[in-house]
């Protein structure tokens, strides 16, 4: 299957507008959005801006019901009432209602979880290590990869709101061993990146991030990835 990933968003309403256009060109049979939808550079204070985010990805959610979304640290610290980078005290009751419509627009079917799987691929905001599987999850359950995705999706904010978890790990700077790295493909956001790059079994995708300034970290490019042959490009708008 052919996946368009749409990676963290940080107040950035054009990334939907893009990503649907791509979408409706057929590029992909589905997309994955990594979340991180609110707070960026200085924004605290710019609640239409945050609505407009929104707005836009609960359209693409009802434009485009089989996509799948996956929380990131930022989502969940509305939710959890946890203070991080970027928080808006003035927007936050908007995100936390604006959460909760974006909850009722997506199918029942396809709830928005920390982990989603297509084929042999995981896609998630930070990554799933070996030894937070082993933490959690049974010696008996260890090898069903669905059943492990299954339980960690049912954890809350004591286990998931640390660094090692599957919502704030940087595979990226770690040695640590990720979950069935020869079996599995993970696709990863949260750590802004230059360009697409694939790791081992990783593909860091977080590209449309930017500096302090405003200026674009990466090259802005979605991630287009076949799950079944782990082959992958971007792809811009043109």
């Amino acid at each position: 299957m052919k996946v368009l990933v749409i990676p963290d968003v940080h107040l950035k309403p054009f990334m939907f507008q893009q990503a649907a256009t791509l979408m409706k060109q057929g590029i992909a049979e589905r997309a994955v959005c990594l979340m991180d939808i609110p707070d960026d550079w200085n924004k605290e204070y710019d609640c239409q801006l945050y609505e407009e985010t929104y707005d836009e990805a609960i359209h693409f959610a009802e434009q485009f019901p089989e996509t799948l979304w996956c929380y990131g640290n930022h989502d969940l610290s509305y939710l959890w009432h946890q203070m991080e980078s970027g928080y808006s005290t003035k927007a936050a009751y908007l995100v936390q209602k604006k959460l909760l419509d974006l909850r009722e627009a997506v199918p029942e079917d396809h709830p928005i979880q920390y982990i989603q799987k297509i084929d042999n691929v995981l896609f998630c905001h930070g990554g799933l290590l070996n030894y937070f599987v082993e933490e959690y999850v049974s010696k008996s359950k260890y090898d069903d990869v669905d059943q492990v995705v299954k339980i960690i999706n049912k954890l809350g904010r004591r286990e998931m709101w640390n660094q090692g978890s599957p919502i704030w790990l940087r595979p990226q700077n770690s040695k640590a061993r990720l979950y069935k790295p020869r079996k599995l493909l993970q696709v990863v956001g949260h750590t802004p990146m230059t360009e697409i790059t694939r790791e081992g079994n990783v593909i860091s995708c977080d590209v449309f991030s930017t500096y302090r300034d405003g200026r674009p970290i990466g090259t802005q490019e979605f991630l287009l990835l076949d799950t079944q042959t782990w082959e992958y490009c971007g792809v811009k708008l043109h």
